[in-house]
């Protein structure tokens, strides 16, 4: 009987290493934070240029991320999957609870004061200010600041990809946004009826430029998300379109 409780631990011992060691394969360490109110108003706008998250379908479940993450606006779009890491503030965290958060601002760095949500956004932390109502579905408010495991995962977004042209004259500032898959755009091109294809380039954010005046032309769009995924939008904004104006395709990112 000796001896078979002690195989019987060793094996258990065996299978809890291998099990911390797939969570620590999958899994990453950060730290978590909230802001912009119990309404989650103060979230709406931010650095990717989304403006007002309801109407771009991202709502409450958003973040700001460190520096370190947001990769210039490199990250916008993008999906994490955020559980609170119990064993490092049993207290301070909702056992069993997870959340599915959309990058959707930056948090900005502040080397003056490294005590406050500032500080831990600097690089290189890998920090998570994340909606009010988001980091409460985690941690326990009194908290304040929790450690948390993340990982990436696949966006999954209602209806089709969403252009939005803005600018003026012979300057297009295209907002892409409803991005599902890997939720974040590695590069964009867009052409008129009369023109070729024109690469454009990350203005700030989720908008992309192009230098060319494409006014009184339908204008088509190509797009390469992170996850390496190309689609082609044909003909997605009438000859008509106006600046200001938001297109919705019926296509749609799988990775």
């Amino acid at each position: 009987m000796g001896v078979a409780r002690s195989i019987s631990l060793v094996l258990c011992i065996v299978m809890v290493s291998a099990w911390v060691y797939e969570v620590a394969a999958g899994w990453s360490p950060a730290t978590a934070t909230f802001y912009g109110g119990s309404d989650g108003s103060g979230t709406m706008g931010g650095a990717c240029g989304y403006g007002n998250l309801y109407d771009q379908g991202y709502g409450l479940d958003n973040v700001a991320l460190s520096q370190e993450l947001f990769k210039d606006g490199a990250a916008c779009g993008q999906c994490y999957l955020i559980i609170c890491d119990t064993s490092k503030a049993p207290q301070g965290c909702k056992a069993g609870a997870a959340v599915t958060i959309t990058a959707t601002n930056l948090c900005p760095p502040n080397w003056a004061l490294p005590s406050d949500h500032g500080g831990w956004c600097n690089s290189p932390r890998q920090h998570f200010d994340m909606s009010q109502p988001a980091w409460e579905r985690i941690g326990v408010y009194r908290a304040g600041i929790v450690p948390v495991l993340y990982q990436r995962v696949k966006c999954r977004r209602s209806g089709g990809v969403r252009f939005t042209v803005s600018g003026f004259n012979y300057f297009e500032l295209v907002l892409i946004t409803n991005v599902a898959g890997s939720g974040s755009v590695a590069s964009a091109s867009i052409k008129g009826t009369t023109t070729g294809w024109l690469q454009m380039s990350r203005k700030w954010g989720a908008n992309w430029q192009a230098l060319a005046g494409l006014a009184g032309q339908a204008l088509s769009f190509a797009v390469t998300t992170t996850g390496g995924q190309y689609l082609l939008f044909q003909n997605v904004a009438p000859a008509w379109w106006q600046f200001g104006q938001t297109f919705t395709t019926n296509q749609q990112f799988d990775y």
